[in-house]
């Protein structure tokens, strides 16, 4: 007993306030580790996508890793709650293939966009705007929002195991066992299935550590079907070995290639418009005087916002963070830690770095402050080093974890009122719209349009909040313009 008194008065206990928030220091770090755990694919796919663009690929890599660790650390000590950050999916796909590649921009004045809408994201912070926003959701919207996003996190779960895939008749199907190669894709979304039952199996046993468990049980069981060629890998098939490649090549590179891409985007001979035969059309400072540059910032600010305001709100109502009004009471300093992120970010020459999905993980594994941001941040500051390790996890590995999740914040959905269709409707929108349209804030936005026009003409006046109105309109216009 006197030594559970000690631990417990210890500086982590106080700093993190683990006694108030009924966690402990286990607890944070197994939450923290598993959060790192289902996002890790992140240090694989962004360098992928955004060397695309022209950026180094291991300035990318770099830059994603430190990235993490400053929103992570900006997050965990601004706001104590276990929320994990890093280059968005979606945002770095549209500076790559959007802002670069279709528009003609180069990657340094794209990440000059990021610089400033992170610059306008945490002027904003300050002030009540972004908070007002998040406490005009109606309640039902937030809900939805949460079970929206777990749908959305299991259907990537199941796409990038291999589970389900593209078909130009339906969109999407599953895979076709009988036709992919069995030890590529077959294997990998049989073992994606096998561990989703698994990890099934642990929670309902009530196993402490079933999803961080299901996650590290997976990817030995893969490692002993290419042990016994099961599988066999594929790399120009974007199929990997699955055992961590311990040799330090390349790592000179990629502090080389980090030399050359950070602090890139301050060089105005770098900021041009081309034409796709190369032709530059325009260059340095006249671009940032043209309406070309608002619209590319505000592309991105548009995207960044309501993406970091579903986050927060799917996973904060999982967690129980939010107080009998709907509120999140920490949430000017989650919304500073994120825009502070981006900028550093675009700095450090990655995309938007906001509050990650995946972090409902660490939430589910019981995760409840700071400390668990944390733990992630050192994994990710160790994947600098030990970058074979961390990018050897296979996403048949982390795809039950993540559907696992999307079950669990699928409850959401039994709290909404559905004998109510001004509140039912609506909610049901914002949940199918956030998989279907592969977005989180296109299901927000479908969801506060729905409940603005429904309400309205039924005469429900008194259950719109007036901001309710304005993102009606914004939302709106947005889909007319852009």
């Amino acid at each position: 007993m006197h030594s559970s008194e000690n631990e417990e008065s210890g500086l982590l206990w106080r700093l993190f306030k683990l006694k108030e928030n009924r966690t402990t220091v286990r607890i944070e770090i197994v939450a923290g580790i598993t959060t790192f755990m289902t996002m890790a694919y992140i240090l694989a796919v962004n360098p992928a996508l955004l060397s695309a663009s022209g950026i180094p690929r291991g300035g990318v890599f770099m830059a994603t890793c430190l990235a993490a660790v400053v929103g992570t650390l900006c997050m965990a000590f601004m706001s104590n709650l276990p929320f994990v950050l890093a280059p968005g999916m979606g945002l770095n796909a549209f500076l790559t293939y959007g802002v670069c590649q279709a528009m003609g921009y180069s990657w340094q004045f794209a990440l000059l966009a990021v610089f400033v809408e992170g610059l306008v994201f945490f002027a904003l912070s300050l002030t009540p705007v972004r908070e007002s926003i998040f406490n005009a959701i109606p309640v039902c919207l937030k809900k939805a929002v949460a079970a929206g996003i777990g749908l959305f996190i299991c259907f990537i779960a199941l796409q990038t195991s291999g589970v389900i895939v593209d078909n130009e008749a339906t969109l999407v199907s599953i895979i076709d066992f009988k036709t992919a190669d069995f030890h590529t894709s077959g294997i990998c979304a049989v073992l994606a299935l096998c561990g989703t039952v698994l990890s099934a199996l642990l929670l309902v046993k009530n196993v402490k550590g079933a999803i961080l468990i299901g996650i590290l049980a997976t990817w030995g069981i893969g490692m002993l079907c290419q042990m016994t060629g099961l599988y066999v890998p594929n790399p120009a098939a974007n199929y990997f070995s699955l055992y961590p490649d311990m040799t330090i090549a390349g790592f000179t590179q990629n502090f080389s290639e980090f030399a050359r891409s950070a602090g890139a985007l301050f060089d105005s001979s770098s900021w041009t418009h081309s034409t796709k035969d190369g032709r530059v059309i325009a260059s340095g400072w006249e671009l940032i005087r043209s309406f070309d540059f608002f619209v590319v910032m505000f592309a991105f600010f548009f995207v960044d916002l309501f993406d970091t305001l579903g986050t927060l709100i799917g996973v904060s109502m999982k967690g129980g963070f939010l107080n009998k009004n709907g509120r999140l009471p920490r949430i000017s300093g989650a919304l500073c830690a994120d825009s502070i992120a981006t900028s550093v970010g675009a700095v450090l020459g990655t995309s938007t770095t906001t509050t990650f999905v995946e972090s409902a993980s660490g939430v589910m594994a019981g995760g409840r402050t700071g400390l668990t941001g944390v733990t992630s941040a050192v994994l990710f500051a160790m994947a600098i080093v030990l970058a074979p390790v961390f990018l050897a996890i296979p996403s048949f590995a982390t795809a039950p974890a993540l559907i696992l999740v999307g079950y669990m914040m699928l409850s959401s959905c039994a709290d909404i009122n559905w004998s109510d269709a001004g509140e039912s409707v609506p909610a049901f929108l914002a949940v199918v719209a956030m998989p279907f349209a592969y977005s989180i804030s296109e299901g927000i936005m479908f969801g506060v349009i729905s409940y603005t026009v429904i309400n309205f003409f039924v005469g429900n006046f008194k259950r719109i909040h007036w901001i309710m109105y304005v993102l009606t309109l914004v939302f709106i216009a947005k889909y007319i313009f852009m």
